[in-house]
């Protein structure tokens, strides 16, 4: 089953397609710049941190530019919720484990991070209005973080070669590349670079957060306009009691509007807590992005409880939230599962040999939407820059 069908079937985040981009598989370019010029790289989430961390590893000066207060951008997580870390943000593992070792590009570097696959006896179910019609999911490649998370990954791994690179508060203003140096007006101070990677959210550019001086060429512009970032929201319940199996996917009409899935986020934990994760994307967000505070839990019991013969509100016992469209500098969950690849492929293309573009919407449009593909995104750009 590729990851596709997988999203197909239950919901889950992430995107995926039959052709997956690699690093060994990137061709060598003719370098943008020379190894003692510098690099500005603004947003410090998986790309940001990935391109600096390969900037740092060829030597080359760099300087990650990151508007709000940490780094780590969709990767968030919280570790006070449980007895293990939950991932408010990137959750699962979508492609083979060597994407670990492909990231952090160091074979003399051990890397232990333990991940399960789902197994398939494992119960599923699709709601389908009042009651769950047994599914069975066939998972090859999709796998959980056991007591870690994507945000973890990379605190261990990537950030200790960035951490003194990061400058915090940079709300970038606009990009003049149209001189010989690229300048980098923020919120407080102008800056020079040799080249620039913006790894910034695709909804921040479709906003024009940023103003680009000349302005992006047209089917760059295009491109960006037209992308459809979905709303995205996930929440976190605990229970006293498992009542709940381990997804319930629910049919969204027209599929490709958006998904919906509760799931539980313990599986394959080293824990006996009880944590019912739901992740929404597109128009499936809506009744929770409408909704704060008791009215928001209110509802997420009382639709639990139509599914779970009220066993909900008898045995529930806290919750966490985290709405991405309304996170300062996100402002959406990830490019829209559906897109058209020659559109992504427009999206992180490269202009003028001066704006490199990485993330999970800027890629070559084999694949789009997740943590890995924004790390390859970000070798990419490293490779085309330097070499």
């Amino acid at each position: 089953m590729t990851r596709k069908e997988f999203i197909k079937m239950c919901g889950m985040l992430g995107i995926g397609l039959p052709l997956q981009a690699s690093f060994s598989g990137c061709e060598k370019q003719e370098p943008a710049i020379s190894s003692d010029e510098k690099v500005i790289i603004i947003g410090a989430g998986a790309a940001g941190l990935t391109a600096g961390y390969l900037l740092a590893q060829k030597g080359v000066e760099f300087e990650i530019l990151e508007a709000s207060s940490v780094y780590g951008g969709r990767m968030k997580r919280t570790a006070d919720f449980a007895d293990f870390p939950i991932p408010l943000g990137a959750e699962w593992l979508h492609v083979e484990r060597d994407v670990f070792r492909e990231i952090v590009n160091d074979d003399s570097v051990q890397i232990d991070v333990a991940t399960t696959p789902y197994d398939n006896d494992n119960d599923y179910g699709l709601f389908q209005g009042t009651r769950i019609s047994p599914r069975q999911v066939g998972f090859t490649i999709d796998q959980k973080f056991i007591n870690a998370t994507w945000f973890d990954f990379f605190e261990q791994y990537i950030v200790p070669s960035v951490r003194s690179k990061i400058n915090y508060g940079q709300v970038v203003e606009s990009v003049d590349y149209s001189g010989e140096r690229v300048q980098v007006v923020t919120a407080t101070e102008t800056l020079q670079a040799d080249a620039v990677i913006i790894t910034v959210p695709l909804k921040m550019l479709q906003k024009k957060s940023i103003a680009f001086s000349p302005a992006l060429p047209d089917d760059k512009q295009d491109a960006i306009d037209r992308a459809t970032v979905w709303d995205g929201y996930k929440a976190f319940i605990e229970f006293s009691e498992k009542f709940y199996p381990t997804f319930v996917a629910f049919e969204t009409t027209p599929e490709t509007a958006g998904q919906k899935l509760y799931y539980d986020a313990a599986y394959g934990q080293n824990s006996d807590r009880k944590i019912l994760g739901l992740f929404t994307v597109g128009v499936e967000s809506a009744p929770y992005l409408q909704r704060t505070g008791s009215d928001l839990i209110d509802y997420m019991l009382n639709e639990l409880d139509l599914i779970f013969d009220n066993q909900a509100s008898t045995h529930y016992v806290k919750h966490t939230f985290q709405n991405w469209n309304a996170e300062p500098y996100i402002n959406g969950a990830y490019l829209f599962d559906h897109e058209d690849w020659r559109r992504v492929r427009t999206l992180g293309q490269s202009v003028g040999n001066k704006l490199f573009f990485a993330g999970e919407a800027y890629t070559t449009g084999d694949d789009w939407g997740s943590v890995h593909t924004a790390a390859r995104s970000a070798l990419r750009a490293v490779r085309e820059l330097v070499g």
